[in-house]
Parts: C-alpha cells; structure tokens; sequence
C-alpha cells in the first residue's frame, strides 16, 4: 500500500530518491576530501576505505528500508497507538516493518553500492568464488546485524519509552563508525564494537581478510569468517529481547 501511494506521484518520488542519494553521498565526499591532503588514512588507501565504505552503506541501508521504521516504537507506545497493532492477526514486527514504509530509502542502497562497484574495480585483489562469497556473506550479515540493533532499540523503548537517540547512536553512529579504517580508533572502542555491540562484524572483520590486512586487536582469523553466525546468534538474542518488550507493554489506557 505504502509503496502504490508513492509511486503515484512518481516525480516527488524521484526527487526524494536522488536527494536521499546526494545527502548520504555527502559522507562519501568528505572521505574524498581528506583523501586529497593524505595518501592513506590509517594505513588504508582510498579503495580500500571506499569498500569499508561501500559494505558499511550497502549493509545499512538494507537494513534501514526494512526495520528502520523500528524506531517509532516510542512514539506509538507514548501515543497509544500501539494497542491497534497488537490487535491484529499480524505479528508486531511485520507491521512495524510495513509501516509507513519509504521506499526513498533504496537511494542510500543505490549510492552505497555504487561506491562499492567502483571500489572492487580499484582493488587491486583477484576475486575467486571464494572471496566474491566472503563479500556477499559480508553484506548480507551485516544488513541482520544493522537490523537487530534497529530492534533491539525499538525493544528498549517499552521501558524507556523515548530513547530514539540512543538507538540512532548504535545505527546511524555505528554505520559511520564503520566506513572508516579500525586502525584509526582507539583499541578500546574496537573491542567494544566487536565483543559488546558486535558491529565490527558487519565489515570490518570479513574486510580485513579480504583486503590482506592484519587485525588490530590479533583475534583468530576464523573469526573473520563468523559474521552469519554472529547474525544468527542476534536475531535469535533480539527475538527474545522483543517477545520481554511487548509483554512489558503497558497501554495508556486512552
């Protein structure tokens, strides 16, 4: 339904689709902005930070047009609007997920792998199935991961009730986080994003492998190859996390 009301007016459509394209490209240009004082950032080249950026933006925005919604939950449980969802003969999170589904969103998706394109042509690597599968894996992984922060956030809000910044600190933070190099944070925040909130496993960790580089923190190189298990172990920790939330759900009574 969302997605036929949008395509009625499908040059308001388009016009939305290229701005969200140019504004997430802004990130990117700044990337190329301090690639014109220095050759390298970190010990990485500009390829090699355009494909963190690339995988970072592809994974994200996949994410972001299907869960981003999530972050409503605040909202409607402050309103009261919640209670008409858990009325349905539907599941929470797929409403949720449907409404006021944007399908703007996709100019993130397009500009991201776009960069992505462009990077994989610079690398200077030879792509073997394996390492072609290492990326997808990446990609895909990551879109889970990004999403199980989206809703492990929206949990949070049936007892915080309003913390749409602090969730928007762990996606939108943590996507920019992780179109940089790892070599360019401080350890301590590296072990965060990879043993607290795992989002070093999005890109960082599988990149690394593929780019030949060496892990800062001097983890096993099996754990490069773990982001679908670490996706699976989220979703299975934020289905539990979301089932506590809505049986804490109070209604306003209104």
């Amino acid at each position: 339904m969302w997605v036929r009301s949008t395509m009625a007016y499908r040059a308001s459509f388009a016009m939305m689709l290229a701005a969200n394209f140019a504004t997430t490209f802004l990130d990117f240009a700044a990337i190329m902005i301090m690639f014109s004082q220095v050759d390298a950032l970190g010990g990485f080249t500009l390829p090699e930070v355009a494909f963190l950026y690339g995988t970072s933006c592809v994974a994200f925005g996949l994410s972001d047009l299907l869960l981003g919604t999530a972050e409503r939950v605040g909202r409607r449980v402050r309103d009261g609007t919640m209670d008409v969802l858990l009325t349905r003969p539907v599941p929470v999170l797929s409403q949720l997920a449907a409404d006021r589904f944007a399908l703007r969103r996709l100019g993130r998706v397009i500009q991201g792998s776009l960069v992505l394109g462009w990077a994989v042509l610079r690398l200077d690597l030879d792509w073997t199935p394996g390492r072609v599968a290492l990326l997808f894996s990446m990609v895909l992984s990551g879109a889970a991961i990004f999403g199980c922060v989206f809703v492990l956030g929206g949990a949070f809000q049936f007892w915080a009730q309003d913390a749409s910044e602090v969730q928007n600190a762990f996606t939108y933070g943590g996507t920019t986080l992780l179109q940089y190099p790892p070599t360019v944070f401080g350890k301590e925040l590296v072990r965060g994003v990879t043993f607290v909130v795992p989002l070093a496993f999005v890109n960082w960790l599988p990149a690394l492998r593929l780019l030949g580089r060496d892990d800062p923190l001097g983890l096993p190189g099996g754990l490069d190859f773990a982001s679908p298990a670490v996706a699976l172990l989220c979703c299975a920790v934020t289905g539990l996390v979301w089932r506590a939330g809505l049986r804490a759900y109070r209604s306003t009574g209104s």
